[in-house]
C-alpha cells in the first residue's frame, strides 16, 4: 500500500485550559520612539490557533509542533525583531517550553518548532516580539493545542447499499459507500482512493507575508469525508474511473489530528457495459474517413442517458482523442481516418449524466499491408540472377492510395527519395557493386506526409 508525501503537512490539534498571564512574566518596558507589537496571524502545525481552551487544535505532535507569528513594531523603520515563543501543559503551568527566532522579519511570519510533546496531554503556547534594546510586547492571547500521536487502533468499516461485495452487479449509478468507525471513538473522517495511493490527508500552502493557508482532505469529495461527528460514520455516492468490470476501493479513518487507521478494501464487480460500434460505410481499410454508429449499453442508458462518447484513435500520426455528443437515444455517428500504416484501431467509451464513464469498446481494421510492391527486370526476389557492373530497373508499386514518393536504401545505408508518377509507381536503376547477397528496402509516403510500412526486397547478384 502506497502513501503519498509531496507537499504534505500533518495537520495537529490541541486541547488546553486557560493559565494566568502572571505566570508568564511580565513585558519590559517600551522603549522611546516605538515599541514591538504583540505578534498576530498565529498558527500551529500550519493551522489558525484556538484561543478557545474548550476546543483546541489537535496535532500528530511526535516531532514537535511549529508555532508561528507575524512580528512588528509601532516603528515602521524598524525591520527586524526577535519573536519568542512558549509552551506548557495545561495540567501544569510551570512546566515552559521556550523557542525564539531571533531573525523575524517585521511584518512576516516568524516559526520556531517546540518539542517535546506528550501523547494525549494539552498545551497553551503564546508569542511575543522584542527589538533590539530588549523591550517586548505583550504576550499573545493563549492558543491551545491537543496532541494526539495514536492512530486509530481498527480500520474502518465499509459497505455498499447499490453494489455488494462478490456479486455481479449493473453499472451506470454512482457506488453509493458507508463508512463506519468500527468502534473507535476519535474517528473524524475518512479517507478513500480507487488507485492504492492515498492523497494527501492535510497540506498547507504559503501565501503573503509567509501565512500558511492550511488544506483539509475534507475540501475534496472526491478523496475524503468527515463523519457524522466523532466516531460517527459517513455515506458517499462516488463513480469508480472506468465502469464495466473489477473495482476496488480503499478507506483509511482519519483522527482529529489525522492519523491514519490500517486500511480497508472493498471490492465489487459490474457487467460489461461498453458501447456497441457499427460501421457504416463502405469496407475500404486505408485512407478513407469511415463513419461508425456508437449506441451506449442499454442498460447504461436506462440508469443514466449517455450525453457524449470519448473516442480515442490511433494512426501512424499517433493518438487522439476527441469528445462526440451523444444523441437523447444514445447513439451518435463518429467519421474515423483510417490511415494508419499497418491498420487503424480506436477505443470508444459513454459518458452518462450522472458522470459514469463505461468501459472501453475496441474496433480494429486489423493488419492492413501498407507496404509496396518492389519488382526487377534483373534481380529475382528471393534468387540469384544478374551480376557485377550490370545494372538492373526495379519498379515501386502502391497497395494503398495517395502515395507521392518512394524512399530507398541498398543494405540499410543512406536512404534515397524519388518522386512517384501519377498512378503512384517509381523506378530506379541501379548496378551492383559487387557479387553477393543484398536487401533492398522501400517505403512510401504519402500526400499527407504518412510514412507508409517498408518493405525488404531481397536478392543475390551473381
Amino acid at each position: 500500500m502506497k502513501k503519498t508525501s509531496g507537499r504534505r503537512i500533518r495537520a495537529a490539534f490541541a486541547s488546553g485550559a486557560a493559565v494566568a498571564l502572571a505566570l508568564l512574566g511580565a513585558a519590559p518596558a517600551h522603549a522611546a520612539g516605538g515599541s514591538p507589537t504583540t505578534p498576530t496571524e498565529l498558527f500551529n502545525a500550519y493551522e489558525a490557533c484556538s484561543t478557545d481552551a474548550s476546543a483546541p487544535v489537535y496535532v500528530a505532535g511526535r516531532d514537535g509542533l511549529i508555532v508561528e507569528g507575524i512580528s512588528a513594531d509601532s516603528d515602521t523603520t524598524v525591520t527586524q525583531l526577535t519573536e519568542q515563543f512558549q509552551l506548557w501543559p495545561v495540567s501544569d503551568p510551570t512546566q515552559i517550553v521556550t523557542g525564539s527566532d531571533s531573525y523575524a522579519s517585521a511584518g512576516y511570519e516568524a516559526s520556531v518548532n517546540l518539542s517535546p510533546l506528550t501523547d494525549g496531554q494539552t498545551y497553551a503556547w503564546q508569542a511575543r516580539s522584542v527589538d533590539a534594546s530588549g523591550v517586548a510586547s505583550a504576550w499573545s492571547a493563549p492558543c491551545y493545542v491537543a496532541d494526539d500521536d495514536t492512530a486509530p487502533s481498527s480500520a474502518p468499516t465499509v459497505t455498499s447499499a447499490n453494489y455488494p461485495q462478490g456479486q455481479p452487479d449493473q453499472g451506470g449509478a454512482p457506488v453509493q459507500f458507508t463508512f463506519g468507525p468500527n468502534g473507535v471513538s476519535d474517528v473524524a473522517g475518512y479517507a478513500y482512493t480507487w488507485n492504492e495511493t492515498f492523497p494527501v490527508p492535510a497540506y498547507a500552502t504559503i501565501g503573503d507575508h509567509g501565512i500558511p493557508n492550511f488544506h483539509s482532505p475534507y475540501s475534496d469529495s472526491s478523496f475524503a469525508v468527515q463523519a457524522a461527528g466523532l466516531g460517527g460514520s459517513a455515506t458517499v455516492d462516488l463513480l469508480p474511473p472506468q465502469g464495466g468490470g473489477y473495482h476496488t476501493l480503499w478507506v483509511i479513518s482519519l483522527d482529529r489530528a489525522f492519523n491514519e487507521s490500517a486500511v480497508t478494501s472493498y471490492s465489487y464487480w459490474t457487467k460489461p457495459d461498453a458501447p456497441t460500434v457499427t460501421k457504416l460505410s463502405d469496407p475500404a481499410q486505408y485512407d478513407t474517413p469511415a463513419v461508425f454508429r456508437l449506441n451506449a449499453d442499454p442498460k447504461i442508458q436506462a440508469a443514466s442517458p449517455a450525453v457524449s462518447f470519448t473516442v480515442s484513435y490511433f494512426t501512424s500520426q499517433g493518438q487522439t482523442t476527441t469528445t462526440v455528443k451523444a444523441s437523447a437515444d444514445g447513439s451518435a455517428e463518429v467519421k474515423v481516418p483510417l490511415d494508419g500504416s499497418d491498420g487503424s484501431d480506436f477505443l470508444v467509451s459513454s459518458t452518462s449524466a450522472d458522470g459514469w464513464v463505461s468501459a472501453q469498446q475496441w474496433w480494429t481494421t486489423g493488419y492492413v499491408d501498407t507496404s509496396p510492391t518492389v519488382s526487377s527486370d534483373v534481380y529475382a526476389e528471393n534468387g540469384t540472377s544478374g551480376s557485377m557492373a550490370t545494372p538492373g530497373t526495379f519498379t515501386f508499386a502502391p497497395k494503398v492510395k495517395g502515395v507521392v514518393s518512394y524512399t530507398y536504401a541498398f543494405n540499410w545505408g543512406t536512404g534515397t527519395t524519388v518522386k512517384a508518377d501519377g498512378q503512384g509507381d517509381a523506378q530506379i536503376s541501379w548496378t551492383p557493386p559487387q557479387s553477393g547477397w543484398y536487401d533492398l528496402e522501400v517505403y512510401g509516403t504519402t500526400k499527407d506526409g504518412t510514412q507508409l510500412a517498408p518493405y525488404d526486397y531481397y536478392f543475390t547478384v551473381n
